[in-house]
């Protein structure tokens, strides 16, 4: 009688045992309060007091002077070409940077491996070597454009240079972003696609595309980022002529140079913003796009 009455308390107790220790062996590494404790206040050293500088120091000019300094003339011309420059590079290597890596994961061919190198160029070049070997490519003399020249096309010194180079800088983040998803994708899946009927732009557009596009899209916000910050290799091919090539980067460095703290400290805040709000949609059509091909 007490083991028939025990046998059912104990089969109730054991779902409860089991949910106590599957709660207890969730996280593979203990300490969850200390490691988050030193993960929020690492960011908050490093990210987040740095950052609430810049706020600070942009509430204490007063809301007409933060308008004039940072939504000046010269100042929104700037973001425009910072800016602008940034996301046309981003969507070009979002085109060429899936090339490459479906290349790379793909196919098998001689020198593979020097190729696959040469995309992490950009990461261990100095940005100012990077800068000054566009320029002397691009420029009206130069490898490059000196075919371009005669045609009235001048490459180096304008936002169309700017945007050469940070093609060049941010390549990496989109072959990188994409080339994981790619080798973890069976080529079975395209050739079962193929065997029934779908065309290659289907292949593409139906079973590809929706596996890759979230880390497609996270390599675009990377580039995009870098590119809006990117100053080493811009500086020398943009000519820096206000109104026409001038990046927002620069015009901090200047501001800051003419003492005009203030003004920098507004335009940096006027970028910071932005490029916030930029990369949250991104973000968030990023987590909706996951949430769709889940779904």
């Amino acid at each position: 009688m007490e083991n028939a009455l025990s046998s059912p308390l104990q089969m109730s107790a054991a779902p409860v045992r089991h949910a106590r220790r599957s709660k207890r062996n969730r996280s593979v590494i203990p300490g969850f309060g200390l490691t988050m404790g030193l993960t929020l206040a690492w960011l908050s050293l490093i990210v987040l007091i740095p950052l609430s500088t810049v706020f600070i120091r942009s509430a204490g000019m007063g809301w007409a002077d933060f308008l004039a300094a940072g939504f000046s003339p010269r100042a929104v011309a700037a973001y425009t070409v910072s800016f602008g420059t940034a996301f046309a590079a981003a969507l070009v290597n979002a085109v060429f940077g899936l090339l490459t890596a479906w290349v790379i994961v793909r196919y098998d061919f001689p020198g593979k491996r020097v190729v696959n190198a040469l995309i992490d160029l950009p990461f261990a070049l100095p940005t100012a070597v990077a800068g000054i070997a566009l320029t002397a490519i691009y420029a009206g003399n130069g490898w490059v454009g000196q075919f371009f020249e005669p045609l009235g096309i001048q490459l180096a010194y304008t936002p169309v240079g700017i945007t050469l180079a940070l093609i060049f800088i941010g390549l990496p983040f989109i072959v990188r972003s994409v080339e994981p998803v790619l080798e973890d994708m069976s080529a079975e899946v395209e050739e079962a696609a193929l065997s029934l009927g779908a065309n290659p732009w289907q292949i593409f557009s139906r079973v590809i595309l929706p596996a890759i596009l979230p880390s497609l899209l996270t390599g675009f916000a990377l580039a995009f980022a870098r590119g809006v910050g990117e100053y080493g290799s811009v500086i020398f091919i943009a000519g820096n002529m206000p109104f026409k090539s001038e990046i927002a980067p620069l015009l901090i460095i200047t501001q800051l140079e003419q003492y005009d703290y203030a003004g920098a400290t507004a335009i940096a805040t006027v970028m910071l913003v932005a490029s916030f709000a930029v990369l949250l949609l991104i973000n968030l059509i990023q987590a909706w796009s996951r949430r769709r091909m889940n779904g």
